[in-house]
Order: C-alpha cells, then structure tokens, then sequence
C-alpha cells in the first residue's frame, strides 16, 4: 500500500506528462466523458440502466458485456447485475481524467453525493454524503473513491465532481467539453451518443436545483441505488398469512416403534451424532457437547427435537431468482422439513410459555456446536434456546442422532442435516451448499444467508401459532417474547434477522460484521477470496503461491485497497484494480445479503410496520476471523455505537497468553479455563438483557 508523498506526486507527473500529448497538456487536465464505455466516464451512472416499470426504482441496470469469449467471467456477472433494480448502495466510485490529479485536492468539499430521494417515498432528499477511501489508479488515470456512509435503499442520487480537484500544477481540472452555463447536462457528462432524453434531462434538473456550490461543478451522474429489503419484506408478509401445521415432536425411533423426542436431563446419557459426510453414503460419528449444558448447573430440565416445514425460496443453484423489487412477488420453489432443538429452562414454567431465544450458529458449525454452549446461561434466566442448521450445514440429510438413555432404549432421529454434494467429488464439506456457484458464482452466500433468515421467519411464525412440546396440550413457548443471538455467521445473518422480522423483542449479534466479501478479503477466509479469483476466466491473482505451502491456502493477491480515513493512496500494483472491480461487483451483488445493508432497519429506519429493536451488538478487539473494520461498518450504518460491547482481548491475552490471539468465539470458548469466565460473563449479558424485557 503506498499513499502520497511529494515525491510521488512528482513521479505521477512525470508518468503522466510523458503519456499525454502536448496539446493536451496546453489543454489542462479534464474528466474524461467516452461514449458506451463504463470505465472511460463518471461511474455509477443511470446511463447504463433501462426503464422498468415491475422495480421500486423504474429502472434496471443494464451494463455493456467486454469479449465475452476471453473474460467468461465478467460477462456472468454482468448477467447477475442486469437483473438488480439499481446500483450499489456502497458503491465503487471512479472519475476517469486525461492527465494527473492532486489527490491532496480530493476531499468531501470537491466530490461528492447528494440524495434526491427515495423513488418510493422521497425520503433523505437533500442530505450531502461525502467519499472516502481515495486511491489513484496510475495506470488509468483514474480516481476511486467510495461513498463515506452506507446509501439509502432504492433513492436516487446526484454524483458531483468540481473544479475543487486541480492538477499537479494547480490548475483546476475541466470538464470533459465546454458548456455556456452550469447546468449543461452535455458538458457534465450527459451527452454519449447511447444517453437517452430521459436520462439528459434528470441529469439536468438535478444540476439546477443544486444550491450553493463552493465549486464550479465540472462532471455529474445521476444513479439510482438498488433495492435491499424488498423480497425479505414481502416473503414476510406470506409467511405471516399463513397457518403453519404445528411442530412435531414424535419424530424418534425406537424397536417399540416412534416416540416424543423429549429428553430429560436426567435421562440423558450421551448423543451421537452420525454427520453425513460423504454421498455412498459416509457418516462420521462425534458426541454433541452434552457436557456444556452443565455449565450452569441445574439451569436445565431439558432437551427436545421436532420438525416444521419451511418453503424454500432458493433454486437448486443456491440462487433466490429475481422478480420486480415493487410489482413482483418471490416464488416458494420446494419446502423443506427442518429440525428445530429446543433446550427447555429449569423450574415453574411461566403462565404464557418460557420466552424463547432463537440462536444461530456460525460457519462451518451446525446446531449441535455453538447452541449448547449458551443455552444453560440462558436457561438461569428463565428463557428457552432454539436453533436449526444453517442452509449448507449440519452434513447431508441422511445424518441421524442416536439419543442414549439412562435405563431405557436408545433413540434415533434426523439429524436436519441441510450440507449437499455440490461439486460432485462425493463429499460433503461442512458449509457444501450455502452458496451459488458456477456461472451465478458472484452470488456467493448471500441467497443462502437470506434463505436462513427465511427459515427463521418461519420459526418465529410456529411459535406464534403454538408450540406444545411435552403433548399435553398447552402452549410451551411465549410467542410474545421472542428473542434473537448468534455467533459469527449467525451475527450476520442475524442481523438482517433483525432488520426485517417485525415480531422480535431484541437481540444481541455477537462478532457480526459485513459484507460477506469483506470479511474474507480481510480475514481468515482470504484464501476462499484468493480461490475465487484464481477460478476466473481469466484468472486475476497478481501475486505467486507460497511455496510448501498446501493448495489452496498458498495461493496470494494484492488488491492494494485503503482503509478508511488514510491518506490517498496511489495504486500501481499491476492487476490490483481488475481486482478491485470484482471485489465491487461481487458486494453490489450481495448487498441485499450483507448485514450492513439491514443494520438501520434495527433502530435508525426501521421498515414499514416494525418498531426499533433493542439490540447488543458484541465484538472483540484483535478479531481475526470477523475482523473489526467490517463490524464497525456495521456498527455506523445503524448507528449503533452506543449499543456495542467491545471485548478487550487484547487485555485478556497480556494477562494470560493461554486466553489466545484470535477472540472470535469468546462467547461460547466454555472448554478452556483462561477463556470460560468471559464466555459466562457474555453469556450472561445475552441473558439478563432479555430476560429484562
């Protein structure tokens, strides 16, 4: 990463001098403005979007294809993008010019956003968003920037490049052709010969109305931002219509033949869980953590199983299919019958039902990891746990539990396995089926994370229509206090949990962050970012593999991309921002998956019809896997610093090394005696937050 220096901005001069012919020069510096070419123009632009009338936006993107017969690659994922309502609400800004900049020059004051309001409501009309995150692509002669904060959902905003920039000598830079007055919209960058009338006019009426400039504008786009809560919000409302058939229970088998799934504490002696790891089928054998419920003893009574069904959404390529974001409506493509476990407090039941706690477990667990761990904690304050398999987790659909008793038979059930053998090599890997692949590869989890939450939905839903567990004929579970936590994948998924089921109380995502692309570009799974680039067509990684080291953890990139509030930063790393770009695509993709994107639905903007939510957002310092720059873009997209508990690991590492470097799972590391007292103290920040209403 390298950042501006005077020494540098002399190099860049004389890089650009020698690349820019003399009349130029005499010319001085301009935005470039080239017809039909993304990346020879201000971009996001609505130039590159079609009328349509089934979107909140009335637009759809429609993105130009390179040689579609040499980067196979980019052109699938310009499919993926034609298909969304708008672009990024976190958007890659770029400005491409004729000749250096002086990237001190760049700032909030000389570009910037201003929201026209949203397409729906006009709300957030007026409000000035700055960038940052500057870097200078050399190569090019292009600046990127991103905006300063997460953007409204379906608005439409005004993209605003001044003379404020100037070149390495001073000068202030010029528009790409002259104009006679300030709202020439073909002098902003509103006159390729592709621009229609339509969009020359919005660009127009948006430079007219906009007051006040410190600088003469000197380039402008109007863009409209996609749409982000749209199917969620309306997969809600079906399944809040329906009548679900209640959980059932009597899923166990014996020699004597089915029995309620209902297993004492007392009686428990062990259980095996038989995952389905392979598809002859394979199984391989593990006890499920019984020990942790005796964390807190005598919390628990406990531990039940039964089964709902739950539409899926997805299709067999991992992928919810689009629809219009305001006339279209999701289709349920299958249903699926879903395991549920419930861990049942202790003591008098409350006249309405225990409260209950929804829990999800994070990536590469399944129900029978991170569940046990708090659902004694919870259970000393009166609140029952839930939990299911994530979609792609838990092994295969042919895993079995085998429930030992104490002085009676053994009992088998479904494990809820919800993995599939999804490349076809005959296993199936711990998270094998969470997300798309091939050619809706840019897709990655995010249909996978909604279609979780959908699930949850539809727990929720069961419990307000009922839940008897023990068959006597009374309701078990409160369907008034309904809570939410979840560990990692679990906080991220929760959080857009959170964003859009109206009939949680609160909730506590712990180590969440976003997006999704982010936290493997900057964490533990950069290799999984790294796999992905050197599976492209053609292939993007710029650096050489580590040598001895195993595939495909020794595979290596630069993207050499700033973090916030650094200095510009110049980028000359050949092949960083072919990088950069996917990296961008693949977050536009996503962002209706990416907890950001639902972080101000909690509290700051809820949607229609739901009330802010209480919530605990917990994080640790130091997190390698959830890493910390992508949970405090989750923490100021929802205004939520003032609701975060930061865990000092740091601190705990000085005062005993075995506490580790990596605090990732505080929350549940119970199995460790430098770690416990923190897990238990998180724990039980969870449980009395809910249990106080």
């Amino acid at each position: 990463m390298t950042h501006t220096t005077p020494h540098t901005r002399t190099l860049i001069a004389a890089a650009a001098l020698a690349l820019i012919a003399p009349w130029a020069l005499a010319d001085g510096v301009r935005v470039r403005d080239e017809a039909g070419n993304p990346d020879g123009a201000v971009f996001p632009t609505n130039r590159y979007t079609v009328f349509d009338g089934t979107n909140n936006t009335l637009r759809r993107v429609r993105l130009p294809k390179p040689n579609c017969t040499v980067r196979v690659s980019d052109c699938q994922d310009i499919d993926v993008i034609n298909g969304l309502d708008g672009f990024s609400t976190q958007p890659r800004i770029s400005v491409p010019f004729t000749g250096a900049v002086d990237l001190a020059t760049v700032n909030s004051s000389t570009v910037y956003l201003l929201n026209l309001g949203d397409t729906l409501s006009g709300q957030g009309l007026g409000q000035r968003v700055g960038i940052n995150q500057v870097s200078w692509d050399s190569a090019n002669l292009t600046l990127v920037v991103q905006s300063n904060e997460l953007l409204q959902q379906h608005s439409r905003y005004l993209l605003v490049v001044t003379d404020g920039v100037r070149d390495l000598q001073g000068k202030k830079v010029k528009r790409a052709r002259e104009a006679d007055d300030d709202g020439d919209a073909a002098a902003m960058g509103g006159n390729n010969e592709g621009d229609s009338t339509e969009y020359r006019r919005e660009l127009r009426d948006a430079l007219r109305a906009l007051q006040g400039t410190q600088h003469k504008i000197v380039s402008a786009s109007v863009f409209s931002t996609q749409s982000i809560s749209a199917d969620l919000a309306k997969i809600n409302r079906q399944i809040k219509q329906s009548s679900p058939a209640p959980v059932d229970f009597v899923i166990g088998h014996t020699a004597g033949g089915p029995v309620r799934a209902l297993f004492p504490l007392a009686t428990l002696a062990g259980i095996q869980f038989n995952n389905q790891t392979g598809t002859q089928p394979a199984f391989t054998p593990s006890a499920v953590p019984t020990s942790a419920l005796g964390v807190v003893p005598g919390a628990l009574a406990a531990v039940a199983f039964g089964q709902f069904t739950s539409p899926d959404y997805t299709t067999s390529a991992k992928v919810i299919p689009a629809t219009g974001t305001l006339t279209g409506l999701p289709a349920v493509q299958s249903h699926n019958r879903l395991l549920v476990e419930v861990f049942l407090p202790a003591g008098t039941k409350p006249a309405g039902g225990w409260p209950v706690a929804l829990f999800g477990h994070g990536f590469t667990d399944s129900m029978y990891g991170a569940p046990w761990t708090v659902a004694a904690t919870l259970a000393q304050q009166g609140i029952a746990t839930l939990a299911i398999n994530v979609v792609g987790h838990g092994g295969g659909p042919l895993g079995t539990l085998t429930v030992q008793r104490n002085n009676a038979a053994p009992v088998v059930l479904t494990a809820g396995g919800r993995g599939i053998d999804q490349d076809g090599n005959g296993t199936i890997d711990s998270t094998e089926g969470s997300s798309a692949v091939g050619a809706n590869n840019i897709v990655g989890s995010r249909d996978g994370l909604r279609q979780t939450v959908i699930d949850l939905m539809q727990l929720v839903r069961q419990v307000e229509a009922g839940v008897d567990i023990d068959g006597d004929g009374s309701v078990d579970l409160d369907p008034h206090r309904i809570y939410y936590a979840g560990q990692s994948f679990g906080g991220i998924y929760g959080t857009i949990f959170l964003g859009s089921e109206p009939s949680l109380k609160a909730g506590v995502p712990n180590v969440p962050g976003g997006s999704i692309a982010e936290v493997a570009r900057l964490g533990g799974f950069r290799f999984l970012t790294a796999l992905n680039l050197a599976t492209r067509q053609p292939q993007l990684l710029n650096l050489p593999p580590t040598p001895g080291v195993p595939f495909p953890f020794n595979l290596n990139f630069n993207e050499n991309l700033p973090l916030r509030d650094l200095p510009p930063l110049v980028n000359t790393v050949p092949g960083a921002q072919a990088i950069d770009v996917v990296l961008d695509h693949t977050q536009w993709v996503t962002q209706s998956g990416n907890p950001v994107s639902y972080a101000p639905f909690i509290r700051k903007q809820p949607l229609a019809g739901q009330a802010p939510k209480a919530v605990i957002i917990q994080f640790a310092k130091g997190d390698k896997t959830v890493p910390n720059p992508t949970t405090s873009a989750l923490l100021r997209a929802g205004a939520l610093a003032d609701r975060a508990t930061y865990f000092r690991n740091d601190l705990a590492y000085l005062g005993n090394p075995a506490v580790g470097k990596n605090p990732h799972i505080f929350l549940t590391n119970i199995g460790s005696a430098a770690t416990v007292g923190y897990a238990l103290a998180a724990q039980r920040q969870i449980a009395i937050f809910f249990a106080s209403r």
